[in-house]
């Protein structure tokens, strides 16, 4: 039932952290996989060729800047034209920051609905047509508990994630008489570079420890009191792809040890 050969998928944000592991996860179940972020270029080329190796997949890297849309027409193209075009689309790329409102700066706002959100709609619309000719198509958006509560100083990261999760929902509806489905993972708080950058800022913010942060304010949300693994999520995400998840269409699913249960 997750058997995904045949399949290409492109991970955005996908040199490191979730969206790593999410390429990794699908690339196991038998995807080519086009790698897309940031990070050191040796880094990035041992993960592709690992995937390669370790799955008997092709698996390519793009390094597009997704706050440029003529960037992400170039990466789509080079999927369809070495790939066989993208049958799953996981937006993933994100960044983040933490600061009262009054203080945000605006440049930091514009960058973050530009990646968190924007990014998205440019991916999917260029991949939209060519899932509905083959009548199959999977996209996973990873959202955030952020996509369904707020919590201080994030005014733009839960603005965008607000706006990914009413985004997913109109093109689940689009997509659904043509065997593609579309939802939202909102997984609560993992331990990945994108955390721990923020850290230090909401030290800043709220006059606080490290030590306090991820206690008090990080975990604090959150029943378990225990981060989230990128395992978690990459078990879900695959499940999504798969005809095993091919009625749940335009659902936020929450992976966060309970916190929107509260």
């Amino acid at each position: 039932m997750t058997d995904l050969h045949g399949k290409t998928a492109l991970v955005t944000g996908s040199t490191s952290g979730i969206g790593l592991a999410i390429a990794k996860g699908l690339a196991a179940a038998g995807a080519n996989i086009m790698l897309n972020g940031m990070g050191d270029a040796a880094a990035i080329e041992a993960e592709r060729a690992g995937l390669e190796k370790d799955f008997g997949i092709k698996a390519l890297f793009n390094g597009a800047d997704l706050t440029k849309a003529d960037q992400i027409a170039g990466l789509i193209k080079e999927i369809d034209d070495k790939l066989g075009g993208v049958d799953i689309l996981v937006n993933n790329a994100g960044i983040q920051h933490v600061s009262p409102i009054e203080d945000f700066p605006p440049e930091k706002w514009d960058a973050i609905i530009g990646l968190n959100l924007t990014a998205s709609f440019h991916t999917t619309r260029l991949t939209f047509a060519a899932m509905k000719a083959k009548k199959w198509g999977r996209v996973v958006n990873i959202a955030s508990a952020h996509a369904l509560v707020a919590s201080e100083f994030k005014s733009a990261y839960v603005a965008a994630k607000h706006g990914l999760l009413g985004f997913t929902k109109t093109i689940a509806l689009e997509g659904a008489q043509f065997g593609i489905t579309a939802n939202a993972i909102c997984p609560g708080y993992v331990h990945t570079p994108l955390v721990d950058k923020q850290i230090p800022d909401t030290m800043k913010a709220r006059g606080m420890t490290e030590e306090q942060v991820i206690k008090d304010v990080i975990l604090a949300a959150q029943p378990t009191k225990q981060f989230v693994t990128v395992e978690d999520i990459t078990a879900l995400a695959v499940f999504l792809c798969s005809d095993a998840g091919k009625s749940i269409n335009g659902a936020p699913l929450s992976i966060d040890g309970g916190w929107v249960a509260q």
